[in-house]
Formats: structure tokens, C-alpha cells, sequence
């Protein structure tokens, strides 16, 4: 028996739901079924009545729901009581980062840290975006930085979840300029010579927002995917090599844009994302890393600074 599956009951029995649960836990509704009838197999019997709508739980559901409270809550104590013994790590923050963030974003935001902060030992985790919030999820990391669109916003719970808006970040085409340095390729292209396409894979997060952004523009765009990847930074090296147009954060192009190897490939082609720091409520004070609850706390005075008081938050462009 997994704690995952205990934790995934615990949804289900608050929210009633499995697609609202699913959603919550970051995992698909078929894949979130399954842990419910793998805890069922455990158990031996039947948890969910699943003929009545809302959902409700057994009789034997509820016993083990209450069960199930306890549970977490003793094994969130007994990892706060171990962590407490590592006294080495305890100034070690810990963050889940995506990837392009992490190449891009994260090396000159703990540089400005180091020097309005002060000193800070980090350690980074870099995985994809599903990944990275799970991560949060299940309580191995201590805070997750990631975009945000209002069109694709993270299933976090803000009772139990909070979050502080670090910045900007602009997401837009970018190609690599011929020789006079005008772009290669320029959008919108044409219906019988579509431009080749560098995308992201299905699912990436910087995908579903180039999809809006496609389908939000007044002009039809012409694109035949050629190429395709769910990390930026290798849709970048692609683009350099002059193998077709690619939607990137300006963070990662900053710096071919200003060496002219990468030029604009449309304009109006673009989408602006906020990029949030988020970490799971501390059940008290006490039970917050310190070093992790003082930079909480500065980032708070950052986005609200007090009259008069500088601290505008940064924009990635």
C-alpha cells in the first residue's frame, strides 16, 4: 500500500468527485481510479459507492477515511521530527523547478536573492511541469517556481497551497536571420507553403499556451511541425541552426537576440505569462524550515511592498 493512495482517498472523500479529485492530485481520471481500486484491493472491500452521485463512501470508506486522516497527519509529524534531525539540510532550500525556468530564470533570480536577500543555499530540482508539481504535491520539495496563464492554471487547492507572482515572462516566435538579417521564415506563412514549425510535445505546458496563442490570432497561420520536443532550450538549438520557427520565453533568446542570431518571426504573436513561487501552508510556525519560511516571507514583501517602499516585482522582457 502506497500513502499516495491514502492521500488520493482523502480527495475523494472531501471532494465527492473523481474528475475534480484527479485533477487535484495531478494525475488523469483513469490513472486516479485505478490507486482508488488498488487501495480497494488492499482493503479487501469496497470503499466508494459508486451508484450514487455525488460520490459517497462505504461504510468501511468512512472508517477508513477518518483512519486515513490520522495516518497522514503522524507521518507528516514523524517527517517533520526526522527532517529536524538532519540539522545539515535545514538551510538547504530545496526547489522543483520546469526546465526552462530552471536554465533560464532561476541562475539570475538567486543572484538578485543573494544580493537583497542575502546568502541562500538552494538545491534544484529540475523535471518537467507535471512533474515538478507533483513534486509540491507530495511534499519533496519546498517550493515550486513555475509559469501561470489564467488559461492553464494549476488544480492547487489554495487552502492548502499558496503562492507569490515573481515576475513576467514573454513567450513569443523566434528564427534564425538570413544573411541581410531578415528572419528566415515570417509569419503567418502562406496556405500552399506553410513555415516549418519547431512545437512542443503534446502535454508540455509551453505548448498548450502557444495553441492559445495560435488560436487567438486575427491572421490564419500557416505551420507544418517538423520538429517537436517538450524542452525550450532544445527547440532553441534547433532554431539557431536555421530549421524553423519557434515560440520561446525571452529569458532563453535574451541573448541571441542581442547577438542577432535569433530574430522576431511575427508580430502580435505573443502571450504573456506570470511566473509564481508556490509552496504548501505550513501546519504552524514551527513546522516550516527556517531558512524556507524567511524567504517566504521576504517574497511576500516583495509583491506588497508598503507604501513608499521599493520592491517593484521584476518582468522578464
Amino acid at each position: 500500500m502506497e500513502t499516495k493512495w491514502l492521500e488520493d482517498f482523502v480527495s475523494l472523500a472531501e471532494t465527492r468527485s473523481f474528475s475534480r479529485s484527479a485533477q487535484l492530485r495531478h494525475v488523469t481520471q483513469p490513472a486516479f481510479s485505478r490507486r482508488i481500486q488498488a487501495l480497494e484491493a488492499w482493503a479487501g472491500t469496497d470503499l466508494v459507492d459508486r451508484s450514487s452521485y455525488p460520490t459517497r463512501l462505504t461504510p468501511a470508506g468512512e472508517t477508513l477515511y477518518n483512519q486515513s486522516l490520522e495516518m497522514l497527519q503522524g507521518l507528516q509529524s514523524t517527517r517533520a521530527m526526522l527532517r529536524g534531525h538532519t540539522s545539515a539540510g535545514q538551510d538547504v532550500i530545496e526547489f522543483a523547478v520546469p526546465h526552462t525556468l530552471a536554465f533560464t530564470f532561476f541562475p539570475a533570480w538567486v543572484s538578485s536573492l543573494r544580493e537583497k536577500f542575502g546568502p541562500i543555499k538552494s538545491r534544484l530540482i529540475a523535471l518537467n511541469v507535471h512533474d515538478a508539481v507533483l513534486r509540491l504535491v507530495e511534499g519533496s520539495c519546498d517550493l515550486l517556481i513555475a509559469y501561470h496563464h489564467d488559461s492553464q492554471p494549476f488544480q492547487l487547492d489554495p487552502g492548502r497551497y499558496e503562492m507569490v507572482t515573481l515576475g513576467q515572462e514573454v513567450l513569443a516566435p523566434y528564427v534564425k536571420p538570413d544573411a541581410s538579417g531578415e528572419p528566415m521564415y515570417k509569419l503567418p506563412g502562406r496556405p500552399g507553403q506553410p513555415l516549418p514549425y519547431l512545437g512542443y510535445a503534446p502535454g508540455a505546458y509551453l505548448g498548450r499556451v502557444v495553441d492559445l496563442i495560435l488560436k487567438q490570432s486575427s491572421t490564419a497561420i500557416h505551420l507544418d511541425r517538423v520538429y517537436e520536443t517538450d524542452m525550450a532550450e532544445g527547440l532553441k538549438a534547433m532554431a539557431l541552426e536555421g530549421h524553423g520557427i519557434a515560440f520561446l520565453p525571452y529569458s532563453a533568446v535574451k541573448k541571441e537576440l542581442r547577438a542577432k542570431k535569433l530574430v522576431s518571426a511575427g508580430d502580435k504573436l505573443e502571450m504573456t505569462m506570470d511566473i509564481r513561487v508556490y509552496r504548501e501552508r505550513p501546519a504552524s510556525s514551527e513546522s516550516a524550515k527556517s531558512h524556507a519560511q524567511a524567504l517566504w516571507t521576504y517574497l511576500l514583501l516583495q509583491s506588497n511592498p508598503k507604501p513608499g517602499a521599493a520592491g517593484a516585482k521584476p518582468t522578464t522582457r
